[in-house]
């Protein structure tokens, strides 16, 4: 008897979708059906489908229940691989890539297209014709749209593309007035640039010619994300665009966007300011229905992908505000360019971010203006991966890939994304292939490289002309309407060049301005200013008290157990250490109502296990978190390890202090140079941004440093590279040596009514050395101090005052009591920049009688602070210089060799004969 005879009688369709469940998701169907597929895919693998298989499962089976299989096999041929064989392409032709989708690869044949199958109910059409299911097929898949998601490991999202694909056949659904508007939008996007190409003559404006189906993309996005219930956007951008999504979709006024072009002064003399294509903009706009909305386009360096790290941290800080209730109702889109995306690695950073509990934002929308060529390079040469947006895979996101000249695919790809992110909180990518009718400026000559490209797009239209030419044969407008509406954009361009040139000063609109109204730009004099961050001694035994106590009723290993309880003992003793140091600073910023955001590798527990901010209970792993509990809301307080990243992270809280002028945000690096691997972000951003954007700062960088013999690259935070970026009032480098001062330090950054990103060089064996300790008196009734003075000195018997910074102080110290050398003094300059010269002169004015004076610094002469000092204070080219001789290297990777080097310059601070280190 046939032991497959029972299919003869089943319900084809049934199968049909059972098998589609199987292909998708083998685990989620029952066993014995999962076990028959699996024989029956062997058996087609093996032998074809008219071939016997083994015990005969394929011979078996009833032809037309075959036939069914073999569609529902033709289906998921689509869905795989459909988007490599689209219409995609305005004007190259595509890749070829086998096998195609014809159906004799799936077992059919042409006389099976006019056979009616069940398989037609998985995509919605019911039962139907095979030809009907190809086309129904074509049009979803290999139209202007081609969508990648079948990689995606959650059913639910599958089935949800699946669904929302078979609307229309994944083509928009739009109505005459809506056609109109997309038009309208259109002509906004070709007018602008042209205009701009007329009256300003190869100057450089990265225009959005080829890709101008953008504008009317976005303007649907936010229009559709109002009604989602979003109520702010923030964007980042590359140069290509940005000055047409400037105007047309920010509204920043065309007069502002002229002044700029015709290269006029700033209105501020201490305001150096950016090419315009750099700049930000914050502006509210209403939708069509009314709905208020608050739109952000973050300031960006040519280190283009830089803001798309920027911009999640923005939108983070944006969603932890107490004014939004739902996290999804602060959307960010990120706009790349398709050679960028592809081609820097800090896109992949970025993505990874993406789902982790410190970086999430909700889902972000990203969509890649894509020129297919960079620069001069063809796309060929700019990647390995199929398309530029595979990075989007990393975290299964669905991709989209459109043609730009078809605008309805485009503004529809777009919905389709958004609907999506606001579903399920993840990032979805929309790859906008185009074009770009000039070089990579307007100045460059693109067919020098490109000449068959460039020959090509000198004949093409642009998407307005061909998307008017579909919407009159629709007869939704008449043959004038363009030029109408061309008209009556040019000329209001028109008035608002005329009113551009009657100004004389180019005045920079402040980016988010509502969120800084309550602080002040101020110059390097104010930031020498003592600020008052004494607090009472009740709240910082308060303070002490609730982190010094573990849950009662809850296990820990008693290591911890006892290092928690020692924070309540040091208080008590009157000796607080590095730790309490930070622990008190967080949790008094806490009770006087700021918020604390502390990310980085390992800072939870911290790099050299001081910190224990996060406590995790032995037999669980629950994590407890006591500086939760000191504030009035637990909220405020959050610390999260990060992923292995420095250059995304850094980016991330440099956005998140930007956004949040209130809230403590620190990174700390695991050791201090692995800041390097953030340069770009310190260069562009944490030093530049307020010279470059008005944009304030407060982001703190705490960077670990100190000699310790740990070799080349765990000793040296690089604290020249910088000082040597420091200049006027941009930003704050510390060498703290006392809790004390770090303590008030960390303090003063949020107590000043103003914000400068603050780089603390931090220390290492310090954490627990035991003189490294301050008073409860200090840190209640102290304030920072920039400078320390030897206390234990008597000025009239010092021959020889040295000036040192951080933890080399300490070993200075040793040498100096175990020699008893009263002649010495050890100052401390702990605030290097901005370099408090007067209080330097007033201590050598003091120390009248010292005829030696040094700078001691355990760096090699190249590096550390030696350099800057001679910069900044013209007396330090007098002083006697004590450090390792120059290196290419920081430190030697040989313990004994590193301990012979510091020794030879501890022996030349205190005996100027000894010169002879190595």
């Amino acid at each position: 008897m046939d032991k497959y005879s029972f299919l003869n009688a089943a319900h084809t369709a049934y199968f049909a979708d059972l098998y589609d469940q199987y292909l998708q998701n083998p685990d989620s169907i029952e066993p014995s059906w999962r076990a028959f597929f699996q024989g029956y895919d062997f058996g087609t693998e093996n032998y074809g489908m008219d071939g016997e298989i083994i015990e005969g499962v394929s011979a078996q089976i009833p032809e037309q229940l075959q036939k069914e299989f073999q569609v529902v096999k033709l289906i998921d041929g689509y869905r795989n691989r459909g988007h490599l064989f689209t219409k995609t392409n305005p004007v190259r032709a595509r890749r070829k890539y086998a096998p195609t989708l014809e159906i004799e690869n799936f077992g059919l044949s042409q006389n099976d297209l006019a056979t009616t199958f069940s398989a037609g109910e998985i995509i919605g059409l019911g039962k139907t014709t095979l030809q009907v299911i190809i086309d129904h097929l074509e049009r979803i898949y290999c139209d202007s749209i081609g969508v990648e998601y079948m990689y995606i490991r959650k059913p639910e999202e599958i089935q949800w593309i699946q669904d929302k694909l078979n609307v229309n056949d994944n083509h928009g659904t739009f109505s005459p007035d809506q056609k109109k508007n997309i038009l309208k939008k259109l002509n906004q996007a070709v007018s602008f640039e042209t205009f701009l190409h007329t009256k300003y003559v190869g100057q450089k404006r990265f225009s959005l010619e080829g890709n101008e189906s953008l504008i009317p993309a976005l303007d649907a996005m936010i229009e559709k994300a109002a009604e989602f219930g979003v109520k702010e956007f923030v964007m980042g951008m590359a140069h290509r665009g940005r000055l047409s999504t400037l105007t047309n979709i920010f509204g920043k006024s065309a007069k502002d966007i002229f002044s700029e072009f015709d290269g006029k002064d700033y209105e501020e003399k201490v305001f150096d300011g950016d090419v315009k294509y750099h700049l930000g903009w914050t502006s509210d706009r209403e939708t069509d229905n009314g709905k208020k909305i608050n739109l952000s386009i973050a300031p960006n360096p040519s280190h283009l992908e830089t803001v798309g790290a920027v911009v999640e941290g923005i939108a983070r800080a944006k969603q932890d505000s107490k004014s939004i209730e739902d996290a999804s109702q602060v959307l960010p889109i990120v706009v790349h360019g398709d050679a960028a995306i592809a081609g820097q690695g800090l896109v992949y950073e970025v993505v990874q971010m993406a789902q982790l509990d410190g970086y999430k934002t909700n889902g972000t929308v990203h969509i890649v203006v894509n020129n297919q060529i960079g620069f001069t390079t063809n796309y060929l040469d700019g990647r390995s991966s199929t398309y530029c947006t595979d990075v989007g895979k990393v975290t299964l996101s669905p991709v989209l890939h459109v043609n730009s000249d078809d605008v309805e695919s485009v503004v529809h790809a777009t919905l389709f994304a958004l609907h999506f992110r606001m579903k399920f909180k993840r990032d979805v990518f929309i790859d906008l292939l185009g074009y770009r009718k000039y070089g990579h400026n307007e100045g460059d000559e693109p067919k020098f490289t490109q000449p068959l490209l460039y020959k090509a797009i000198s004949k093409h239209k642009n998407p307005r002309d061909i998307y008017a030419e579909r919407l009159l044969a629709e007869n939704i407008i008449d043959a004038g309407f363009v030029k109408q509406i061309e008209k009556e954009y040019k000329d209001k361009l028109e008035e608002k060049l005329e009113d551009s040139r009657k100004i004389e000063k180019t005045v920079i609109s402040p980016f988010m301005q509502e969120q800084w109204k309550d602080f002040i730009r101020v110059d390097e004099k104010e930031m020498m200013k003592t600020v008052d961050t004494t607090v009472a001694v009740d709240t910082l035994a308060n303070i002490t008290k609730s982190i010094s106590n573990l849950p009662s009723d809850k296990k820990f290993i008693r290591k911890i157990q006892r290092l928690v309880e020692s924070r309540q003992t040091m208080f008590d003793e009157n000796r607080l250490d590095w730790s309490m140091a930070e622990h008190l600073a967080y949790g008094s910023l806490l009770t006087e109502g700021f918020n604390v955001r502390i990310s980085g590798q390992d800072v939870e527990r911290g790099t050299f296990s001081h910190r224990h901010a996060v406590v995790k209970v032995e037999d669980s792993e629950e994590e407890i978190i006591l500086l939760k509990n000191v504030a009035k809301d637990p909220n405020q307080f959050n610390i999260y390890n990060s992923l292995l990243s420095e250059y995304g992270v850094v980016g991330f809280d440099y956005g998140y202090a930007m956004a949040s002028p209130k809230t403590l945000t620190i990174w700390e690096a695991q050791f201090g140079d692995f800041s390097n691997g953030a340069q770009i972000m310190i260069d562009q951003y944490i030093s530049s941004g307020e010279d470059k954007w008005k944009t304030q700062n407060g982001l703190v960088m705490l960077l670990p440093h100190g000699y310790e013999g740990q070799g080349a690259e765990h000793s040296s935070g690089r604290m020249e590279r910088y000082l040597q970026v420091c200049a006027k009032d941009n930003m704050f480098v510390a060498d703290c040596s006392t809790p004390a001062n770090m303590f008030h330090l960390l303090r003063r950054q949020m107590k000043a009514n103003y914000r400068k990103p603050l780089v603390i060089f931090t220390p290492k064996s310090l954490l627990r050395h035991p003189k490294v300790v301050s008073s409860v008196d200090e840190f209640a009734n102290g304030s920072f101090q920039m400078l320390i003075d030897d206390t234990t000195a008597k000025a009239d018997k010092v021959k020889t005052l040295v000036f040192v910074t951080g933890k080399f102080y300490y070993d200075l110290l040793q040498e100096k009591e175990q020699l008893e050398r009263n002649d010495v003094a050890l100052v401390r300059i702990e605030q290097l920049f901005p370099l408090p010269s007067e209080q330097i002169r007033a201590i050598v004015k003091k120390y009248k009688n010292a005829d030696d004076i040094v700078w001691a610094q355990e760096e090699p002469r190249n590096m550390g602070a030696y350099g800057h000092m001679l910069m900044h204070l013209d007396e330090a080219r007098q002083w006697r210089a004590a450090s390792r001789r120059p290196y290419g290297a920081p430190a030697a990777g040989s313990s004994v060799r590193s301990k012979i080097r510091h020794q030879e310059i501890i022996d030349y601070v205190f005996d100027k004969s000894k010169n002879n280190q190595r």
